[in-house]
């Protein structure tokens, strides 16, 4: 089992009861039959993507100790889809949220909290939030990563990158310190140290969490060894993706993003679909939120320190670009 110490209580004071439930695993050949993990999945009208995501994940090697699944009032067909599996394996449960007529990032906050509830009484080390319509091809894809935390005690967040349409961002200009939010695994302490998810309506909710968790001294880390598919693209629940790039630039405002990682992250952009376009105009929207001095919703702490960090990732580009040259690597 990781070594960790069992936080007492998770996001709007719920305890966390000491009662240590068996693992389920089936993966003893691995050496991690000891570790415990669950898995929380909102989903709202994901009839088209999410017998895809159970069924990858019923296929690991690694199987969670408990799988919730939340549908935020979903009208579609999931609800029939999610009963049909819970009824088929001991370790899934469906819970059905009533219908909500908005649609925003803080209600799949919410969602989620209410499948945390679900797993008061578990004893586990690590928490997984894993968006459904997110399938894997490695039947090893958790067992992975359950490794990591394993060898690091000081790791705190983890995941892959996500392949969308055959493609998968290089981490040029989204570090390998980010973790997306398609599925992300959480030590249970650090989890409970960054106070669970932040309920933004805007999004960013994942990013909020790795950022706030690397404030905290924990360890955040994609490993690109693996990776898992992602089934609809970005932006295009709610968006078209060329209006998608404005949002995504009017957030990375609200989000603190440094002027001049913001600049080489637009310019990184522009060679990428929708070519020259999406990444002028994720500079628009980045600076008219700077004109309109649209209000952040996070802390000036937070603001603070993720400048620092950028402006260190990009010294250390500069340096790494430069010294083939022959440029001094100098601190």
């Amino acid at each position: 089992m990781i070594p960790t110490t069992k936080p007492q209580s998770i996001p709007n004071g719920l305890e966390i009861m000491d009662e240590v439930t068996p693992s389920i695993s089936t993966a003893a050949s691995t050496g991690l039959s000891e570790t415990r993990f669950v898995l929380v999945t909102p989903a709202r009208n994901e009839e088209a993507f999410i017998e895809r995501t159970i069924t990858s994940v019923i296929g690991q090697s690694l199987k969670p100790l408990k799988w919730v699944i939340v549908s935020d009032g979903s009208t579609d067909g999931t609800n029939e889809i999610l009963q049909r599996y819970a009824s088929k394996h001991c370790w899934i449960e469906c819970v059905i949220l009533p219908p909500r007529n908005e649609r925003h990032f803080a209600g799949k906050v919410q969602a989620f909290n209410n499948g945390y509830i679900k797993l008061k009484e578990l004893d586990f080390d690590v928490i997984g939030s894993l968006d459904a319509d997110i399938s894997f091809e490695d039947p090893d894809y958790f067992a992975f990563l359950l490794k990591k935390f394993t060898e690091n005690p000081r790791l705190g967040v983890a995941g892959t990158p996500f392949r969308e349409g055959g493609s998968q961002y290089d981490y040029r200009f989204s570090r390998k310190e980010h973790v997306s939010g398609a599925c992300q695994l959480f030590r249970r302490e650090c989890f409970d140290a960054i106070g669970g998810y932040l309920p933004l309506k805007m999004g960013a909710i994942d990013l909020v969490a790795v950022v706030t968790a690397r404030m905290k001294g924990w360890t955040t880390e994609t490993f690109p060894e693996k990776f898992c598919l992602h089934h609809r693209i970005m932006g295009s629940a709610k968006d078209h993706i060329v209006a998608a790039h404005f949002k995504s630039g009017y957030g990375d405002y609200l989000m603190g993003v440094h002027p001049m990682w913001q600049l080489f992250r637009s310019i990184y952009q522009m060679s990428r679909k929708p070519m020259i376009l999406g990444g002028f105009l994720l500079q628009v929207g980045y600076l008219w939120a700077w004109l309109k001095r649209a209000e952040k919703p996070v802390s000036i702490e937070f603001v603070q320190f993720r400048r620092r960090e950028q402006m260190r990732w990009l010294k250390d580009l500069f340096r790494r670009a430069l010294s083939p040259l022959g440029f001094p690597r100098t601190r």
